[in-house]
């Protein structure tokens, strides 16, 4: 293998009628999780998500994707697949998934990865396709592949999954080493998406960097989109700096509330960033003209030209009743 900086164009090389940018994705799911105790680690949660709709989320972008292991609920749509027999290890379940897809390039991953974002996927997609090779795999802050953090063409795969199985009978209980040492790959360093949960340890790792006020609200905002199904990118700074608007122009609560009527205005407007953007100039705008008018109003008015001696218009009609001083 040899260290490799993915460029930033993607390649051209498909298979005839694949679609240059398409991948799909398989998503390994049924580890026995011993060091867990034999806990269902795929649906342990970090930041309120379990940590298979996380791993699903980063891969959001894939044409198709199959995860191995028993069907259960997830936040986005996959397609189910099972290695034969149950439990047979990767290269087993690998095969498993690899027959429920088409596109030539394929991202294989584990269904631990919390840190796991689309940003690294598209970056494994694009040094594999610059490359020419094999694959593209990611490497820990230890520099240890991760071949279940990987992009690979698919035809490759398999090819030496059916000479491995053919050499020894099966593919259950092989390692995957056994795979990648037939491949021609390249690495891509990457210490935080290729982070995974192995222990309890592991999880308690990955809770408390989701809760440091670095990634805090990403992480709520993801959440939050997988939870109610937004797949929706939208100017989080312009949306909190209308609620700063709106809780110093108007009122605090009015900061909840506002943004809360300009998500809906923008459902009713068909959705998407642009309809949520200029819902939120409009309510920006408006604080503004609200805020405006409450200072003006603490200020005396200017009704016209003033006397000099106690603040009185010269033409001022002038006060004759009997009490006036």
């Amino acid at each position: 293998m040899t260290a490799y900086e993915p460029p930033g164009a993607p390649g051209t090389g498909t298979e005839q009628g694949a679609d240059p940018a398409g991948y799909d994705a398989v998503v390994l799911a049924g580890g026995a999780a011993r060091r867990l105790g034999g806990t269902d680690k795929p649906g342990v949660r970090v930041g309120g998500r379990a940590l298979l709709d996380r791993v699903l989320a980063a891969c959001g972008g894939a044409r198709s994707t199959v995860v191995v292991a028993a069907p259960r609920p997830t936040a986005r749509p996959v397609t189910w697949a099972r290695e034969d027999p149950p439990g047979g290890g990767p290269l087993a379940a690998l095969d498993a998934g690899l027959r429920h897809t088409t596109a030539e390039h394929v991202v294989v991953l584990s269904a631990d990865l919390p840190f796991l974002q689309e940003p690294t996927v598209s970056r494994l997609l694009s040094a594999l396709r610059a490359s020419g090779l094999d694959g593209v795999l990611l490497t820990d802050s230890g520099g240890r592949d991760q071949p279940l953090v990987a992009a690979y063409r698919a035809p490759r795969l398999r090819e030496e999954l059916a000479l491995l199985a053919g050499r020894h009978g099966a593919l259950a209980g092989l390692p995957l080493r056994r795979l990648t040492a037939e491949l021609n790959l390249t690495r891509v360093s990457d210490p935080v998406a290729s982070f995974d949960c192995d222990t309890w340890d592991d999880i308690a790792t990955a809770r408390a960097r989701i809760r440091e006020h670095g990634h805090v609200l990403d992480e709520w905002i993801s959440a939050v989109k997988d939870e109610l199904g937004i797949d929706l990118d939208v100017d989080t700074r312009g949306l909190l700096d209308l609620a700063r608007d709106a809780a110093h122009g108007v009122a605090r609560p009015a900061a909840p509330l506002t943004t809360f009527l300009v998500g809906y205005a923008a459902a009713q407007a068909g959705g998407g960033p642009e309809a949520v953007a200029e819902a939120a100039r409009k309510a920006v705008a408006l604080a503004a003209r609200w805020a405006q008018e409450s200072t003006s109003e603490a200020q005396p008015a200017d009704d016209g030209p003033q006397s000099s001696e106690g603040d009185v218009a010269p033409d001022a009609t002038p006060d004759t009743r009997p009490d006036a001083g």
